[in-house]
């Protein structure tokens, strides 16, 4: 039986793709340290942090679908890479390999981008799409906080990127 967290959720501002994040991950970390069990809390930070969802994704059907979701995502994007490269991508492949048709087009779109900025994010908005897909039926239980971490760091990724200073990237560059 799922254990529910209504009020650590219900204390939660909304998330927006096109907004900016309303705290940090580690503001984040910091309202759930004490809310949830240990174990619970480990499984989150673990999978806001760098790719180690792979990991955890045992624990979760919710993270076991998007893990499977990320796989197949970038064995899209090395096949599209590949194509052009002239090699084979099966020595580039993760398992499990399931190709879907919204996903081929969405890494698609994104490799024939012409600006690297557009097609990240095209595949983040992606990203977003699916764990708001995949939110649907967890509003407070663990999943939706493991969705809710997820969709944080994207946007907080979004926000490093805005404020970068792009001045000194251009110089650093040239």
């Amino acid at each position: 039986m799922p254990v529910y967290y209504t009020y650590l959720i219900s204390s939660l501002p909304m998330l927006n793709f096109s907004a900016r994040a309303p705290f940090s991950l580690e503001d984040f970390f910091a309202k759930c340290k004490n809310l949830i069990p240990e174990k619970e809390f480990e499984i989150l930070r673990g999978v806001c942090q760098q790719d180690s969802y792979f990991l955890a994704a045992q624990s979760s059907d919710s993270l076991k679908q998007w893990a499977n979701f990320e796989i197949t995502l970038r064995n899209e994007l090395v096949r599209a890479r590949a194509g052009r490269k002239k090699t084979d991508p099966l020595k580039f492949l993760r398992l499990p390999d399931s190709s879907q048709a919204y996903i081929s087009h969405v890494a698609m779109v994104a490799y024939r981008s012409t600006s690297i900025l557009e097609a990240e994010k095209i595949l983040d908005q992606a990203r977003w799409n699916f764990l708001e897909a995949l939110s649907f039926g967890h509003y407070f239980d663990f999943d939706y906080l493991l969705i809710y971490g997820l969709k944080l760091k994207i946007l907080q990724r979004w926000d490093k990127i805005q404020n970068a200073d792009k001045e000194q990237l251009l110089n650093a560059a040239v």
